[in-house]
């Protein structure tokens, strides 16, 4: 029976179908199965390895709804090697994916509580898939608060969903970013000071967190002192993944392996290592 079991470290080909540049250096790629098989399910928060043939593979986060299965969707940072490659990829040029990989973030599982999104930069990618599933599911949660950060309003994801999101009766969207440029006439701070005033009942309160780790832990302490408990803090992260499956090493966290115990953490199973810098 074993024998009949994928290949976890075989990528399968997806053709792009659309390309779309969110930021000077960010942008969104839409992928569907050459072989025109089904896309396989996936959770908010996941992850999948996506291969530029010829170049290497990275952990990217699914960025797309988890209800519509017709493509599957990824949104990164032009920062590397195979990331500056992918972004060079035309509509129906092939790249390989392996996934979906990784826990996810416990949407249906906090029904019933106010959500806080507190997401720093590209960390708004793997969030939005959860704020789907969320706006899906309205009628079962309390209030919903995003509280978003950019460097500058340039820098600034998913302008369209922003505004579709601003536009719910039901629905606390807050922008903010480090450095105002241009017309910017918006807030001006790091995304931790939107937190203080934010309105949600912080007793009743799950927090889905993510971004840089130094944006993490001073969000994780804010909502904290905001009277959040600590194991309502939800994170996620993703650093040095190659093989996405526990083998190669690269993503040891302390005890934990961030492909396959994570990405997505209680905050008090990691407090105390994100607490340390040499890690």
């Amino acid at each position: 029976m074993a024998a009949n079991l994928p290949n976890p470290m075989l990528p399968q080909p997806y053709r792009v179908q659309k390309m779309r540049r969110e930021t000077p250096d960010t942008f969104t790629l839409e992928l569907t199965p050459v072989n025109g098989s089904g896309i396989p399910p996936f959770a908010a928060g996941q992850f999948n390895m996506l291969y530029v043939y010829g170049v290497g593979e990275v952990p990217i986060s699914i960025s797309g709804d988890p209800d519509k299965r017709n493509c599957l969707v990824h949104t990164t940072r032009a920062v590397g090697t195979v990331t500056k490659a992918m972004r060079e990829l035309k509509i129906h040029d092939v790249l390989g994916v392996r996934g979906p990989y990784g826990t996810h973030w416990p949407v249906m599982e906090v029904a019933g509580s106010d959500v806080v999104i507190v997401a720093g930069g590209i960390g708004l990618a793997p969030l939005r898939s959860a704020m789907y599933q969320i706006l899906a599911h309205r009628e079962k949660f309390g209030r919903v608060v995003l509280l978003y950060g950019a460097r500058t309003p340039s820098d600034i994801l998913f302008r369209r969903d922003l505004e579709q999101w601003r536009a719910h009766f039901d629905l606390e969207v807050y922008v903010t970013v480090d450095r105002a440029t241009g017309s910017w006439r918006g807030s001006v701070g790091f995304v931790t000071q939107l937190i203080p005033k934010a309105p949600f009942d912080p007793l009743n309160t799950v927090a889905l967190v993510c971004g840089p780790e130094t944006m993490m832990r001073f969000t994780a302490l804010a909502l904290e002192k905001r009277g959040v408990k600590p194991d309502s803090i939800i994170l996620s992260m993703e650093r040095n993944m190659k093989c996405a499956i526990g083998l190669c090493g690269h993503c040891q966290f302390g005890p934990v392996f961030v492909c396959k115990d994570g990405p997505v953490f209680p905050y008090t199973h990691i407090r105390d290592l994100l607490a340390k810098w040499e890690i």
